[in-house]
């Protein structure tokens, strides 16, 4: 299948010349997800009212499934966490300790209105950033995530390494990535992961895939491709407190 979003200019998502770099924090410690989703809410409006920058938040959650917008409600097979319902496009999905959620607040209005772009470039951030570990991601036309190929465990055979799911306000995009580094994988058996049931189709993460990597090198990697993609950041490398995501 050819895939479209490859044929994307994604290089020219950058914010336009002259413009305030994004602010980039890191939570130190699990953050709920209520507090997280309000936090959001509060720096978008802000954002979108020219009252503060542009974000993205790198923070991790205790383990909870979230619905998305097409989330069906057979996808959700044993509700051994709290479910929560997500304003964002997508369906079923978990965040737990060791996977670095990436919530990105970027004003598409300004960058360039256009989402099946910003999902694409969202897509490429991620494959950069596996990139540097030595591991191949894809995107594929028909599933939105990166996948990774894993042919020693059945032809045909893709595991999803990280997920995307945006919501947009005003313009200003909510949400954004879930990339797998050392999560329990096995809570993802509770739900039918972003309403993939076909069994061919699985769920990775580095450490899973041999590679002994650590949040830190992950968080590095992520600003550097990042500022590739979308321009300058600017922040501290770690805080830690929901208020300072307002």
């Amino acid at each position: 299948m050819v895939n479209d979003r490859q044929n994307l200019d994604l290089t020219l998502f950058a914010g336009p010349a002259g413009g305030a770099a994004v602010e980039w924090l890191i939570s130190d410690a699990p953050v709920p997800y209520p507090e997280a989703v309000a936090a959001m809410e509060a720096r978008v409006a802000a954002i979108a009212a020219h009252q503060a920058p542009e974000l993205v938040w790198l923070l991790e959650h205790p383990p909870l499934y979230t619905a998305g917008t097409s989330a069906r409600a057979a996808d959700l097979i044993e509700a051994r966490f709290p479910v929560h319902a997500a304003g964002r496009g997508g369906q079923f999905t978990y965040h737990g300790p060791g996977q670095r959620i990436a919530y990105v607040m970027l004003n598409l209005k300004r960058r360039g209105p256009d989402v099946r772009r910003f999902v694409a470039t969202l897509e490429e951030w991620i494959i950069r950033t596996l990139g540097c570990f030595n591991v191949r991601g894809e995107r594929r036309e028909d599933r939105i995530g990166v996948w990774v190929r894993r042919p020693e465990q059945g032809e045909g055979r893709e595991d999803k390494i990280a997920a995307i799911g945006i919501r947009l306000k005003r313009w200003v995009s909510l949400h954004g990535i879930a990339l797998n580094v050392d999560p329990d994988l096995s809570h993802f058996s509770g739900i039918v992961p972003c309403g993939v049931a076909d069994a061919r189709y699985g769920v990775t993460s580095l450490v899973d895939l041999g590679l002994p990597v650590t949040m830190p090198e992950v968080d590095i990697a992520l600003r550097t491709e990042f500022e590739g993609l979308f321009g300058p950041v600017c922040g501290e490398p770690l805080a830690a407190a929901t208020a300072e995501a307002r």
